[in-house]
């Protein structure tokens, strides 16, 4: 399971799970939302592949380090805003503020659940 193609999948499933949660929470679970789940879910992987890089977060040496589990958290808090950014253009919508730190928050969350589990695996002897 050590390579990067474990990571870019479980990185974008991990996403997609957050967003999906966070539509649920709102009563917005079904499928006649899908094209808004879109809007927010595409946006956070591009955010997430342009930025994820510039942290080491494909590296495997970093990527295997547990002391290294905070990286995700600070790609997010960069990756997020840039998402939300592309989603309002997208929409011709407004970023709000408070959703942009709930976005961050709960992705960061996501990443970094699913990259401890990686390590976990990775780790383990």
């Amino acid at each position: 399971m050590k390579n990067k193609t474990s990571l870019i999948i479980g990185d974008i499933l991990a996403m997609a799970i957050v967003t999906y949660i966070g539509f649920i929470t709102h009563g917005e679970g079904g499928l006649s939302y899908l094209s808004r789940m879109a809007a927010v879910f595409f946006p956070l992987v591009i955010g997430w592949f342009l930025i994820a890089p510039w942290f080491g977060l494909f590296t495997l040496s970093i990527v295997s380090d547990l002391k290294m589990l905070w990286r995700p958290i600070l790609a997010v808090i960069f990756a997020a805003p840039m998402a939300l950014v592309l989603r309002g253009l997208f929409l011709n919508a407004p970023v709000l503020p408070i959703f942009a730190v709930v976005f961050a928050s709960t992705s960061a969350f996501g990443l970094v659940i699913w990259r401890a589990v990686y390590l976990f695996f990775v780790n383990r002897k």
